[in-house]
């Protein structure tokens, strides 16, 4: 029987709609504050940060549970093939005197279990141990938040690129749209006798440069989402688009109150990492002087054997014979030949080091703080200057095209005029995102955020 063409045409209809309907599932549209927190999720540095916080409670856990009781089992089945001989004087059985017998001992074959309990009673290195667990948590903890810190700073900042590639692209698009009107009406002129065609050449060269730029803008618009894309942790192959306007945008980061806040440096991240790493340095001298302590843990097993000379283990009349020991065991470092004593100066020395370090890294943010104070400050007076700029350029060249067309100015008066406009545009837009990214980075560093806390911390 055939297939109507009706249902044919209607199954098409119908999975070309589901074809579409996914695609529009993999188109996102994100805003700044959207975009950031969907990178700090699913962003892949994000992710990798947290999977270290996770090794180190694991790390944590598994060092505590060295001081916990230890159960291993054991369990053997020999069967001897060849059973060895062993010789014996003849005359223990009767014989002749200087003469041996060959016999052998035991079954062919044997089997045995054990079970040992082991338990630790005192060990310098594992209470060291554990301090030193808890500040590797602290370090994984602090490199979470300073990751979450560079990824929302990394994401503002391919962001605005993303708006700068577009505001780009739209004025570029609107600059030729004028310049091509603007050729077309001086061939007309030049063609009626009232201008040169070296003026319609000069308007030619600023279009081609315009289109030039045009282009590249768009690419660098699909190369911008690309990188948007990668830092937020979506694959390149799926859609986005920016819901903010780069304008507003700029105009939401202003803020004066943030030049004059400020926050102790040791809330700062690069110095609590500075400082995590100062107090490792600590517990590794500590844990070096404690080898030079006794360690006492204890022990007790328990086991099971039997023998026979036919693999009889599981009948019911087979005989097993039980035995089990408890122990105590204490080691005592006594000499070590001035091995111990140089490992301990070494970790001396790098704490020594990471004092330093952190002195240094103390001073650098406050360095860090007051150039990225400035560097905002400068943002926001830059962006006001070349607001103004923009609106002298566009006047300027208004002028100058109304000169031109009534024949005062020349190609080349114009052609600067618009060449500044085109330039002063460019600028106008880079100081928007100055702003917005002079922000973030001042926002970084006056930042507090603490890992937040957990049962399992």
């Amino acid at each position: 029987m055939k297939t109507p063409v009706f249902l044919i045409v209607f199954s098409l209809f119908t999975v070309a709609l589901q074809a579409q309907d996914s695609t529009q599932v993999e188109k996102r549209a994100f805003s700044l504050a959207e975009a950031i927190q969907y990178g700090l999720d699913n962003g892949y540095n994000s992710r990798i940060a947290q999977k270290d916080v996770a090794i180190a409670l694991k790390q944590k856990w598994e060092i505590i549970a060295q001081g916990l009781p230890q159960i291993s089992g054991d369990a053997n089945y020999n069967n001897n093939l060849k059973q060895p001989v062993t010789l014996i004087p003849s005359e223990i059985a009767g014989g002749a005197p200087g003469t041996f017998v060959p016999v052998t001992f035991g079954t062919q074959h044997s089997v045995n279990a054990t079970g040992t309990w082991n338990q630790l009673i005192f060990d310098g290195s594992y209470i060291v141990g554990i301090q030193s667990a808890k500040t590797l948590l602290q370090i994984s903890e602090n490199a979470k938040v300073k990751t979450d810190l560079e990824v929302k700073k990394a994401i503002t900042d391919a962001y605005g690129n993303v708006l700068l590639a577009t505001e780009s692209v739209a004025i570029l698009k609107k600059n030729v749209a004028t310049i091509e009107k603007n050729l077309n009406d001086t061939r007309k002129i030049f063609e009626n006798g009232l201008a040169e065609e070296e003026d319609v050449e000069q308007l030619e060269i600023t279009l081609l440069n315009l289109q030039a730029n045009l282009n590249n803008s768009i690419r660098m618009q699909a190369i911008a989402y690309d990188m948007l894309k990668v830092t937020m942790g979506i694959p390149v192959d799926n859609t986005i688009v920016v819901t903010d306007d780069l304008s507003q945008l700029s105009k939401e980061n202003f803020n004066l109150l943030l030049l004059s806040k400020e926050i102790d440096v040791e809330e700062n991240i690069d110095y609590r990492i500075a400082e995590d790493q100062k107090n490792l340095s600590e517990v590794q001298v500590k844990l070096e002087k404690s080898k030079a302590l006794p360690t006492l843990s204890a022990f007790v097993n328990y086991g099971v054997a039997g023998y026979s000379d036919e693999f009889t283990f599981f009948n019911s009349d087979q005989n097993y014979f039980t035995q089990s020991v408890l122990g105590v065991n204490l080691s005592i470092p006594i000499f070590s030949s001035g091995m111990r004593s140089a490992k301990t100066a070494q970790k001396q020395l790098a704490l020594e080091q990471s004092k330093l370090e952190l002195e240094q890294t103390r001073n650098q943010v406050k360095l860090e703080m007051a150039n990225a104070r400035n560097e905002y400050q400068f943002a926001l007076e830059n962006y006001e200057n070349k607001q103004r700029n923009l609106e002298l350029a566009e006047r300027i060249e208004k002028k100058n095209s109304i000169k031109f067309f009534e024949g005062i100015a020349t190609s080349f008066e114009l052609s600067e005029a618009q060449q500044q406009l085109f330039s002063a545009q460019q600028d106008y837009l880079q100081a928007m995102l100055d702003v917005i990214n002079a922000k973030a980075e001042l926002e970084t560093l006056l930042d507090t955020t603490k890992y937040p806390e957990t049962k399992d911390n």
